[in-house]
């Protein structure tokens, strides 16, 4: 049995997948990095996404625990 091993954002081999994508976006990315570094671009840019996402995470944790600023929420004195 292989051991997996789990590496987080931004780490580990790169390895190819599969993505379909719209034709203007793929033009759009090709006009700003060429052919040879599409896969570095989609690759910045799905982390900085995840990074958005967990950002989103940790700043909504609080509003669903006490309410928002606008319900009265922490800090509000309502």
């Amino acid at each position: 049995m292989i051991d997996e091993v789990s590496y987080g954002v931004g780490e580990g081999p790169a390895a190819n997948v599969s993505v379909s994508l719209h034709s203007g976006t793929i033009a759009a990315v090709r006009a700003r990095v060429g052919m040879r570094g599409f896969s570095a671009y989609a690759d910045a840019a799905v982390q900085r996404q995840i990074e958005r996402d967990n950002l989103a995470e940790l700043t909504a944790a609080p509003d669903a625990e006490h309410g928002t600023l606008a319900e009265g929420g922490v800090g509000n004195a309502a």
